[in-house]
């Protein structure tokens, strides 16, 4: 089902307005090539940004990324699911808010800084890419739950290798 190009029904004319924005994460799921990367992207940079403006101790800025990959979550499936019944797709590309969710789960509890962001970007598209198992088996689930739920385990899954990384390095 990733990023299924195969129309099970024609397009709706009508477009819900809050799930495109949250879907599409504001638009960066429109642009092309690769949809997917500029959602990961688009994360990395608000959680920069969010990192270099507000200057959060380590730990409070892991619990507000975790909030943040939370709730993109919990509003991200409802809004995946209606994009994807309004596009007549399974899993269409330009739905991008489960790369956000997964990228911030990837960036949680890392070092604020470039090299920690790139690597956890680099992991995180990997393991999105790759879907070893069982997070391939998660993208069956239907609707937004499977749009989501694959990208969130390519999430643990980058976290996890980024912190033993950290730990060794």
């Amino acid at each position: 089902m990733a990023n299924s190009n195969i129309q099970t029904h024609p397009p709706s004319e009508k477009k819900t307005l809050w799930a495109w924005s949250i879907g599409t994460f504001f638009g960066a799921g429109l642009l092309k090539p690769g949809p997917g990367t500029y959602g990961s992207i688009s994360a990395v940079l608000l959680w920069y940004a969010a990192a270099h403006i507000l200057h959060p101790a380590p730990v409070a800025f892991a619990i507000g990324t975790t909030i943040a990959a939370i709730l993109a979550t919990l509003i991200g499936i409802p809004a995946a699911t209606i994009v994807a019944h309004e596009s007549g797709r399974e899993d269409p590309g330009h739905v991008v808010i489960d790369e956000v969710a997964g990228q911030l789960i990837a960036l949680i509890a890392i070092p604020a800084d470039w090299r920690h962001a790139a690597l956890s970007l680099l992991l995180f598209r990997f393991f999105d890419i790759l879907k070893p198992p069982p997070i391939r088996q998660l993208e069956r689930l239907p609707g937004g739950t499977g749009i989501m739920l694959d990208d969130v385990g390519a999430g643990l899954f980058a976290l996890a290798i980024a912190q033993l990384i950290h730990l060794y390095f």
